[in-house]
């Protein structure tokens, strides 16, 4: 028996006594909201200061004052007032970006100061400094994340992880939108983690359980292209190639150098990943001498041409001269190659935000110019942000499309399987147009109307109807046809296009009418779901498969269930279970229907 301040008395658990510590843990609510609003507002006081400042001193009376419309180009100063606009926006973004990150990181060494983070098992069932850090640094980390994954420069996630302390991650490595890949992670270089995976280094084991906490160290070149989970102190060694929902659970260790698939997962061979990725044994063979290859050459041997001599002689430097380019591709895997395409997204970026925002800058001019009553000015400026606010998104709505236009007219969008390398064509227009496209999507579905982002998805390449649905769900741009009334559950992922180990498959998806995806449904490329087909929940297709219409698909990968027959069903009628006596027993009720509908039923 132990006893407590405040006169509280909690017993604990010995050998004869089964009773356990339960303790209501306090959650410090007000120093978490001085931590959030000590560094959104500060954050803002210098990217601020300095916009007001270039607006006034140097924008207003370069450009906007200026009367005669033929002096804008003429003048020089009104000519670099005209293209430094959106370079000072993007400026400014990205100097309240690092703020945000060097605030963060003053919070979170801090706390790191008070409890170290280490793996092992933190209790839950009563109060600790490591408990109470670790909820800390937990609160903390996201909206530093938030802001900047869901931002116009996604690939500055990387940094932020790096710069705060909270994971390591290597260069080259690509860490798709997820709702945890944050803290206490180690990823190696060239990795790829696709859509909704999900890397976690803690798992909650009930309200009074524990809270296990481990790092999880992912090597160099490894690829997860969606819903994967990964838990708590799991190893995944260099060239490890993940399919779709393949799980690893808690300290599971991948030795690597292979392609893995399941729940949990398991090592696969080449039969299972030839008929995933419709390969044949000539490209594995090929795919895996190129490996091998390239090993020989880091390790520092050397095969003669025409003997198989292995010379050790020679120098490391002087072992390349006997290899022509064409016999060794470096394994860039797709994170790789994406992490070099992005530096030429700012060259499209620049002119899409330059041109939305000098219409919301001379709109807001003429605002103020012709309201000059201060009071009239308070008393619109709401409605008139809104209406900037959506003008900008429309803008870039319009002027993405015009790139996107032009970027398809340089090289068209295909479906087919690709080398996910730098230098192939499909590989980095695909990552272009991707990009491209997330701006847009990005402002559509965080506008307060929620059936924008339909417009967004008609607007840039699928093909689907007001009338579908897509509920906080993950889909692709491209390549996905939707019928009429298409429901898609929330965390759902719908992809045209997806990255296993070195391909890229892109091919299309069809949902007929009528059909309904469950919630965290993964849905494969190639995928047909016919009419009146329900894919169940948690569940995955693989690479073109179709399902047939009017019935029930669940599992992994699914299979059919049974026939859809649910609009047919009795509804006067309930089956209703009781647990104890292992019993069922039918019982009617009342129908919800209005009663001049009654005769439909």
């Amino acid at each position: 028996m132990s006893t407590m301040g405040n006169n509280e008395t909690l017993t604990i658990e010995t050998d004869s006594e089964k009773e356990v510590i339960r303790e209501d843990i306090e959650f410090h609510y007000f120093s978490y909201l001085i931590i959030l609003f000590t560094v959104y507002l500060t954050s803002f006081l210098v990217p601020a200061f300095l916009f007001l400042a270039y607006i006034f001193l140097f924008f207003l009376p370069n450009f906007l004052e200026i009367s005669n419309f033929f002096s804008l180009f003429l003048s020089t100063n009104s000519l670099v007032a005209l293209i430094s606009m959106p370079l000072i926006i993007i400026g400014c973004y990205l100097i309240r970006l690092f703020f945000i990150a060097l605030l963060a990181r003053a919070f979170w060494r801090m706390s790191e100061k008070k409890s170290p983070t280490k793996s092992g098992i933190i209790p839950r069932n009563f109060s600790s400094k490591t408990l109470d850090e670790y909820h800390k640094r937990s609160f903390l980390i996201k909206y530093p994340k938030n802001i900047f994954t869901k931002g116009i420069f996604p690939w500055l996630s990387n940094w932020l992880f790096n710069f705060m302390g909270a994971s390591k991650i290597g260069k080259g490595s690509t860490l798709e939108e997820s709702v945890c890949n944050d803290k206490f992670l180690e990823v190696g270089k060239n990795v790829y983690i696709g859509a909704n995976s999900t890397l976690t280094s803690h798992l909650v084991e009930g309200i009074f359980g524990n809270i296990a906490y481990f790092k999880i160290k992912v090597g160099d070149n490894v690829t997860a292209p969606a819903a994967n989970m990964i838990a708590p102190g799991v190893e995944i060694n260099n060239n490890s190639y993940l399919l779709p929902l393949a799980s690893a659970a808690k300290h599971s260790i991948l030795k690597g150098k292979s392609y893995y698939w399941g729940i949990p997962l398991r090592r696969i061979f080449k039969k299972k990943i030839m008929k995933f990725l419709k390969l044949n044994e000539s490209d594995l063979s090929k795919d895996d001498q190129i490996r091998k290859n390239q090993e020989i050459i880091e390790t520092g041997r050397i095969i003669e041409n025409q003997s198989n001599h292995i010379n050790t002689s020679k120098k490391p430097y002087e072992q390349k001269e006997n290899y022509h380019s064409k016999d060794i591709i470096i394994d860039f895997t797709t994170s790789s190659a994406i992490s070099r395409v992005n530096v030429k997204f700012l060259v499209i970026y620049i002119p899409i935000f330059w041109l939305s925002g000098m219409l919301v800058t001379i709109m807001f001019y003429t605002f103020t110019y012709y309201l000059s009553n201060w009071i009239l000015i308070a008393l619109f400026i709401p409605a008139m942000i809104i209406l900037m606010w959506f003008t900008f998104i429309i803008a870039c709505f319009f002027f993405s499309k015009l790139f996107l236009v032009l970027i398809n007219l340089i090289h068209k969008p295909k479906e087919g399987i690709f080398k996910a390398v730098k230098g192939d064509h499909d590989f980095e227009f695909w990552c272009l147009r991707t990009e491209l496209k997330k701006i847009v999507f990005w402002l559509m579905r965080n506008w307060p109307l929620p059936w924008m982002d339909i417009l967004a998805f008609k607007w840039f390449g699928i093909n689907m109807t007001i009338s579908s649905s897509l509920h906080d769900s993950w889909c692709d741009g491209e390549f996905i046809n939707f019928g009429r009334r298409v429901l898609i559950g929330q965390g759902s992922t719908i992809m045209s296009s997806m990255v296993i180990g070195k391909y890229l498959i892109i091919k299309r998806v069809i949902c007929d009418d009528y059909s309904l995806v469950g919630g965290h449904t993964t849905i494969a490329p190639g995928t047909i779901v016919g009419k009146d087909t329900f894919v169940s929940a948690i569940s995955n297709t693989v690479y073109n498969q179709i399902l047939e219409p009017g019935w029930i698909y669940m599992g992994i990968p699914v299979v059919k269930f049974k026939p859809n027959k649910y609009a047919e069903t009795r509804r006067a009628v309930i089956m209703k279970k009781d647990v104890d006596k292992e019993k069922k027993y039918e019982v009617e009720h009342e129908v919800n229907i209005e009663k001049e509908k009654e005769d439909l039923i």
